[in-house]
């Protein structure tokens, strides 16, 4: 399986964000997303998460036997930097329901208790109103809802950042178990969690999309070449 972006284009009023961004993501690999500050990231996300209409391009999946379609959005799943979830539920009552209208997609269910498990939420918070949790506690259960659904594309907006040490390695660890099954994509500005997690480097320069050659991504000057791409971004 592969998602094919061809030619993404994206503008809001006269700054252009993307400007012809092409790659192709394979199923089993985790790619890191790079880019700096304003660079689009967000906006490759949402055009292909279906948040955002590309003004221009193609995103299209492609089967193992070739077959091309265009891409379903519920084959897609989205981890804001931003969590959005209904703040006037509880953690219990949310996930409970999430699972309820998702029953069809679940492959192997577990119990709401084993869903907490997984991302370390204590059982007094789970009765809390969503509201009340912190930042990193609501980053915890918008991502469980992907470990829930599996979808087959998972896209990851700065999704470590907010977690502690031993939260950050138990999901990093998952992220590693599941990626044969998946097209794993995340956004991040952290260079050392690109080179430990991810099989490919995919650098946003000027709109575009650049591969980070492999012999550079395993070298001793991957961080300043890096540097240097990033640097001709700010000054193209």
């Amino acid at each position: 399986m592969k998602l094919v972006l061809e030619n993404i284009e994206k503008a809001f009023e006269k700054k252009q964000v993307l400007k012809g961004a092409t790659f192709e993501f394979e199923k089993g690999k985790i790619y890191g997303l790079l880019g700096r500050n304003g660079a689009g990231k967000t906006t490759l996300f949402n055009c292909i998460s279906g948040e955002l209409k590309s003004d221009k391009g193609n995103i299209k999946l492609q089967e193992e036997n070739d077959t091309i379609e265009i891409l379903d959005y519920s084959k897609i799943g989205f981890v804001f930097a931003d969590p959005v979830l209904p703040e006037f539920l509880t953690g219990y009552e949310f996930l409970k329901f999430f699972i309820d209208i998702n029953k069809d997609k679940i492959k192997e269910l577990k119990s709401i208790e084993e869903y907490f498990n997984i991302i370390k939420i204590d059982e007094e918070d789970r009765f809390r109103l969503i509201k009340g949790y912190s930042h990193g506690m609501k980053n915890k259960l918008q991502m469980l809802c992907f470990l829930i659904t599996r979808p087959p594309v998972i896209l990851l907006d700065e999704p470590l950042s907010s977690f502690d040490v031993i939260v950050a390695l138990e999901i990093k660890n998952l992220l590693k178990e599941i990626k044969k099954d998946h097209i794993i994509i995340f956004s991040t500005h952290i260079l050392q969690l690109a080179t430990d997690l991810c099989d490919e480097i995919v650098v946003l320069n000027n709109g575009t999309l650049e591969e980070v050659p492999e012999e550079v991504l395993h070298s001793e000057e991957f961080e300043k070449n890096i540097i240097e791409i990033l640097k001709e971004e700010q000054h193209a």
